[in-house]
């Protein structure tokens, strides 16, 4: 019974998933740029991302930036590909992907290692690829696209499924947007892949990918957290301190990781500090915070979802967050020392251990005491500087830039760069 019922409701889902053909756009405007490329790289580039979460999202924006920047002749789409306007069936994949996260993180603790797991992994590929193929074809034929970028597993299984029973002719680049590989990124139908470090690469060559076909870019930020920062300015800006210790507190694009937790270790401290809060899209704790400003023996800013997190790294002296790795890969580039805790099951305990192995950031347990941990590192300027000067060492700024620039050499007509 129970499972005609999930039957049921499965071809419920795939015959709604048909009917829904509209196309989200995030951006699709162009830059007002120089035109001394505009005749070297007509394009049609559909960029497809997934909103789980903000770094795939960021990462595709990153991307997206610079090819207009570089490139303005070229026509640039952004596509969510977990939006009920490009699927509903996506959507619902997405759903229960949060529900879990939120009601049962080890049952997706579970069902991560078992994908990951090459012929597990291999098997669910092919499933999601199959159901997602149709509603990336019609992306890919509205948009007319001639190249398209993955900064998202889902989108890179569907794409891959669609180059390789040769239907569609188009370049396919995918950006990996964590510090380690799943089973669920490796395609041999991928023309190139931008990583975040050597490991990562040398695990695809274990995954057969060739050698060729892998770039170690780093993982895709904005530019605007490359650029040097006039700091007094901004704490003026801000009405902080100079004097006195700044931590930022995160907890994702969703609002996860812990802020309350670390907000409750912070309030044991003496020591003065003025603490920036972001909490994402999550507005009802961005509600619940603000309320706690007043009671709070620090000063305290909280702040939802913003296009600031630039600024406030910039005028930090540490950051507590759960380990995205978007959010790693911009701290490491403000060079900005890290405390990383409640890590999602999964790809962010590899980003953390990645880190903290590099000597990049302190990564810890939950029942650890983490305003010890604060404590002693804020009294340690030594330590401080260490911590940056691994940062500087491990950091890569120009990831997006230097995608960019594989994708048009490799793209170009000089180098033979037509669809297949």
């Amino acid at each position: 019974m129970v499972r005609r019922m999930l039957a049921a409701r499965l071809f419920f889902l795939i015959s709604q998933n048909k009917k829904r053909r509209r196309s989200p756009l995030l951006s699709i405007e162009q830059g007002d740029y120089p035109k001394s490329l505009s005749n070297m790289f007509n394009k049609n580039i559909l960029i497809v991302t997934a909103s789980i979460g903000s770094g795939h999202n960021k990462a595709a924006a990153a991307i997206a930036d610079e090819l207009r920047l570089k490139v303005p002749q070229a026509r640039v789409t952004v596509i969510d590909f977990m939006s009920s306007q490009t699927a509903y069936l996506n959507k619902f994949m997405k759903d229960i992907y949060l529900k879990m996260l939120d009601l049962m993180p080890s049952v997706y603790e579970f069902f991560y290692k078992l994908s990951s797991d090459r012929r597990n992994g291999t098997l669910l590929q092919a499933l999601f690829a199959y159901f997602m193929q149709r509603d990336m074809a019609a992306l890919i034929k509205k948009s007319h696209a001639d190249i398209v970028i993955c900064t998202h597993p889902f989108p890179c299984a569907a794409a891959s499924f669609l180059k390789r029973s040769g239907n569609l002719k188009f370049r396919l680049f995918t950006a990996i947007t964590d510090f380690c590989l799943h089973q669920f990124w490796v395609y041999k139908e991928v023309d190139m892949y931008f990583v975040a470090h050597e490991r990562v690469r040398n695990e695809l060559i274990k995954h057969h990918i060739k050698a060729e076909h892998i770039n170690v870019t780093g993982i895709p930020i904005n530019r605007a957290f490359t650029k040097t920062y006039d700091r007094e300015s901004l704490r003026q800006k801000y009405g902080l301190k100079a004097h006195m210790p700044a931590v930022l507190i995160m907890g994702g694009g969703l609002g996860l990781g812990g802020v309350r937790y670390a907000l409750a270790q912070l309030e044991k401290l003496s020591i003065p500090l003025q603490i920036l809060v972001v909490t994402g899209s999550n507005a009802a704790l961005q509600r619940e915070l603000k309320s706690y400003t007043a009671i709070s023996r620090h000063k305290i800013r909280v702040w939802g979802y913003t296009h600031n997190v630039n600024e406030l790294m910039a005028i930090s002296t540490l950051l507590i967050s759960k380990p995205g790795a978007l959010t790693i890969s911009e701290a490491m580039a403000m060079e900005l020392p890290m405390i990383l805790h409640e890590p999602i099951p999964g790809p962010e305990s590899e980003n953390a251990a990645y880190l903290a192995d590099n000597g990049g950031a302190i990564c810890i347990r939950r029942r650890e005491n983490m305003s010890g941990i604060v404590k002693d590192l804020l009294s340690d300027a030594q330590r401080l500087e260490w911590i940056k000067k691994q940062l500087n060492r491990l950091k890569r700024p120009d990831a997006a830039p230097k995608a960019v620039e594989i994708i048009i050499a490799s793209c170009s007509p000089s180098q033979g760069g037509n669809k297949n």
